[in-house]
């Protein structure tokens, strides 16, 4: 389960880091957007056919893995967008280009509670914390459940790396969610805390003021652009989430050749805990980041066929 721990996690967003090169085809739209989460903006993007404006489509949710953006999404949500999809594409409170969560960087000047007051305040930007990740898609899910193009019966949520796991997490929270397809996912946070004398050491110095968040896209671990809350990571454990969403359809996709972490441990796991529709792909020929090079449109084709399946009824 340790093998390659620090690559893994510093790999996983890489892929992402670089925004895709986009021609916007002419039948395909793009709207912005803002999803409030927890008081905070958060940038998205919609994308549809042209020739479905008016009419209420099947949803297709999907935000980037560790350290990326929306915008490395844009080939894969025109591609689900010109299959019939309404699709939102999101970037985490504090990452690209959403707003971030406010601390104040002082005691807080007197004023009547609940008003406004003036103070200095620092963000908390570009650090990886698995719970509010996963509190921004649980608003993501609200915010699109008003949306006129979405048909919120018919939801999914697609996840790759870091957010292949998030899309688990989210799922068996609200059972809206009715199909998600996770590629190449990390299913298990628990790993990147086995130091657990820094967690507690960090935490504790947190907690008394001693220290406060890291640095924007601080590298704690491996080259990976942005450090993890460890305390978070402690219970984050999709893995251990997949049994609690027993109708939603569950397909997990993995490379053949998959070098960064051991898949037993992942999504092959989850199939097995799986008590819905569900299905494990496994992509032959490749390592994880095959995924988004040679494999990316057979990823892409697999994504619309379970959604086709699950959401088309």
């Amino acid at each position: 389960m340790r093998r390659a721990l620090l690559p893994f996690f510093a790999s996983l967003a890489v892929w992402a880091q670089t925004p895709a090169a986009l021609q916007l085809p002419d039948d395909v739209q793009l709207d912005r957007a803002a999803i409030i989460s927890e008081g905070t903006r958060m940038a998205a993007e919609k994308f549809y056919l042209k020739t479905n404006v008016g009419k209420k489509l099947p949803c297709v949710l999907m935000a980037h893995g560790w350290g990326g953006t929306m915008r490395a999404l844009r080939l894969d949500a025109v591609a689900f967008a010109r299959a019939g999809y309404f699709v939102v594409t999101f970037d985490y409170r504090g990452w690209g280009e959403s707003d971030s969560r406010l601390v104040l960087a002082g005691p807080a000047p007197a004023h009547k509670p609940g008003d406004p007051f003036t103070a200095q305040v620092k963000e908390v930007r570009e650090v990886v914390d698995p719970l509010d990740f996963g509190a921004d898609w649980l608003n993501a899910i609200h915010w699109a459940a008003a949306e006129p193009g979405c048909d919120i019966e018919k939801l999914g949520l697609w996840g790759s790396s870091f957010s292949g796991g998030l899309v688990v997490w989210a799922a068996a929270r609200d059972s809206r969610v009715k199909a998600i397809f996770s590629q190449v996912g990390a299913l298990d946070g628990r790993q990147i805390v086995n130091d657990r004398k820094k967690l507690y050491d960090d935490s504790t110095k947190r907690a008394r003021g001693e220290i406060g968040y890291p640095a924007p896209l601080a590298v704690e671990i491996g080259q990976l652009r942005g450090a993890p809350i460890r305390s978070r990571f402690a219970g984050y454990a999709p893995i251990e989430d997949v049994a609690n969403a027993p109708r939603c359809a569950m397909r997990f996709v993995i490379a053949e050749k998959e070098e960064l972490f051991d898949n037993k441990d992942h999504a092959v796991k989850a199939y097995a805990l799986a008590k819905g529709p569900k299905d494990l792909v496994t992509v032959p020929n490749i390592p994880h980041y095959g995924i988004y090079r040679e494999a990316r449109q057979q990823a892409q084709q697999l994504a619309v066929e379970w959604f086709d399946k699950h959401l088309k009824k």
